[in-house]
């Protein structure tokens, strides 16, 4: 699951303790907001949404466990997530963006009601895949 991320997988609970960290000094600066998806029936964990504010626009990145995908969980998120954004007076411009060979991705984008912008060439790293930038597609939703 962790492919097309931007990360390489925690080796120790010390590594995940460390990224807890910083996502709760984002929310502490207000500068990023992760949430973790659960399921609603069992309780376990699914994944986490991750939400950036840069000015007037969040950007958004998302995980989830293997066993989740292809239910909904990620598009259901991600429109909720989208909308909540939009609604706030100071944001116009919501984002996201996946490797050009993630097109379940891309679906989720479109699905939570994102418009797809063009291709950003050798964007972003992907280090389980290469050390080389790779092309991404970004997607938008305006208002």
């Amino acid at each position: 699951m962790t492919r097309f991320l931007g990360w390489k997988p925690h080796r120790s609970l010390a590594d995940t303790s460390a990224f807890l960290e910083i996502a709760a000094a984002e929310w502490d600066l207000g500068s990023g907001f992760p949430i973790v998806a659960r399921d609603r029936e069992s309780g376990k964990f699914l994944g986490m949404f991750h939400p950036k504010l840069v000015g007037h626009k969040v950007n958004y990145g998302y995980v989830l466990r293997r066993s989740a995908w292809g239910k909904g969980c990620a598009t259901e998120v991600m429109r909720w997530l989208v909308e909540q954004a939009l609604a706030h007076p100071m944001i116009c411009r919501t984002e996201a963006f996946c490797d050009v060979d993630h097109p379940a991705s891309a679906r989720v984008m479109e699905k939570a009601g994102m418009e797809r912008e063009g291709i950003l060439r050798r964007y972003f790293r992907h280090p389980n895949i290469s050390e080389a930038p790779r092309d991404c597609v970004i997607y938008s939703k305006v208002r």
